[in-house]
């Protein structure tokens, strides 16, 4: 919900006249027009609306309610009220005798560029009432329904008039939403390190289906923590794409936009290669604002100490990603002076693993050499000296997938 300041910042940018503005704040500052109550066919109640700070009135469960999730969740809406204040409407019957009717909409909603009324039926209902008075409602050109003196109503205050038909509602999306409603409800996310290794796989494999990932991740997050990271946008998901129930159809990204792309079938945007870096064990690095330190480098993941002591496991292809996008640097423990107090000295007491071994080294990208490697540690007829760099280890070879670590 918008704040005076930011309400009045909205009417500026828009160039609301007084009257427009005036009959906008009326709307935020009245109680709905009417309580809402359910009938044969309808089963009304009340959406506890994050968005808005206190709950909003449905009167059908499968389109008003439907409407209110779809404005919750989407960004182009600032805000929402159910039963604004009624509104005259003047038309003809279908004899021709004039009309004046009271009318209060489902809601008035103001979105990024424009604000307006908004009334919610099912499309058997406006079939039924366009056939009884074509003067109230009629499917227009366009295919869509409109309402000619709401549309005429609203248009002489500066604001729009909408018919939504049910026809309109997605509802793979809809049933999304209800999936992951208890998760957005949660205010406590998934601990950093959990986050942050769901989103390395995700960044290592994007388009990875959602089934996949729960598999993968399952040693260090629970189905849970991978829901709760979609609910909080840490990872993109198409909602309308297909359902959440039937994850192997979900396609899992790190950006929303990515998952968008799919779902037009386009592939995003590849990062150019043009970061180096050169990492070893023993090294300290700077990713999302952290400081951490290489412990221990495998064939297929590198394990990384941070400063607060959590251990975080990152797949290769992962590390790759990053570096491509120089979200991960690398640093100096004894010079950099951007270091916070302490963490350069708890750093450098960390155990390097491997029986001192400390010639394992990853290339970087700079005009297609392998860069930074020592000695003997890659191996020529194996080492890819394309974009993707080099990464092998030294002739001293960690068991397993590098998961021998020491603690501080």
């Amino acid at each position: 919900m918008l704040s005076e300041q930011e309400f009045s910042a909205w009417c500026t940018r828009l160039r609301v006249f007084p009257r427009t503005r005036s009959v906008i704040e009326q709307v935020r500052s009245s109680e709905p027009a009417r309580r809402v109550g359910g009938g044969r066919q309808n089963v009304s109640g009340r959406y506890p609306s994050r968005k808005m700070g206190f709950t909003i009135q449905f009167e059908s469960h499968c389109v008003e309610l439907a409407g209110i999730y779809e404005m919750e969740h989407n960004n182009s809406v600032l805000e929402y009220y159910d039963q604004p204040p009624s509104i005259r409407l003047d038309y003809l019957s279908a004899e021709g005798r004039h009309l004046g009717v009271m009318h209060t909409p489902d809601f008035f909603v103001i979105r990024q560029d424009t604000a307006g009324w908004e009334e919610w039926k099912t499309e058997e209902e406006l079939v039924r009432l366009a056939e009884k008075n074509p003067n109230r409602y009629h499917r227009g050109e366009d295919r869509q329904w409109h309402s000619k003196p709401g549309e005429e109503y609203a248009k002489a205050v500066g604001l729009y008039y909408q018919v939504r038909s049910s026809r309109e509602i997605d509802w793979v999306f809809q049933r999304n939403i209800r999936f992951l409603e208890d998760y957005f409800a949660l205010d406590v996310e998934p601990c950093s390190a959990t986050r942050e290794r769901v989103k390395a796989y995700v960044g290592a494999s994007p388009g990875i289906s959602l089934q996949d990932l729960i598999q993968v991740a399952r040693d260090f997050a629970t189905p849970d923590d991978i829901y709760r990271l979609i609910a909080s946008d840490h990872l993109g998901v198409d909602l309308r794409s297909a359902p959440l129930a039937e994850p192997d159809r979900v396609p899992v990204f790190l950006e929303l936009a990515a998952a968008l792309l799919q779902r037009e079938d386009k592939q995003p945007a590849l990062i150019p290669p043009s970061a180096t870096c050169s990492l070893t064990v023993g090294a300290a690095l700077k990713w999302d604002g952290k400081i951490w330190k290489i412990v221990n480098v495998g064939e297929e993941a590198i394990s990384l100490l941070g400063d607060d002591r959590v251990l975080t496991e990152i797949p290769v292809s992962a590390i790759e990603k990053l570096v491509r996008e120089r979200r991960i640097t690398t640093l100096n423990l004894a010079s950099d002076p951007g270091l916070p107090a302490g963490i350069s000295d708890r750093l450098s007491k960390a155990s390097d693993v491997g029986g001192g071994e400390k010639g394992v080294h990853y290339g970087g990208w700079g005009g297609g050499r392998c860069r930074g490697y020592a000695a003997n540690s890659c191996d020529a007829q194996k080492c890819d000296r394309s974009t993707r760099g080099c990464v092998r280890l030294a002739s001293h070879r960690l068991g397993g997938r590098g998961r021998d670590t020491t603690y501080l």
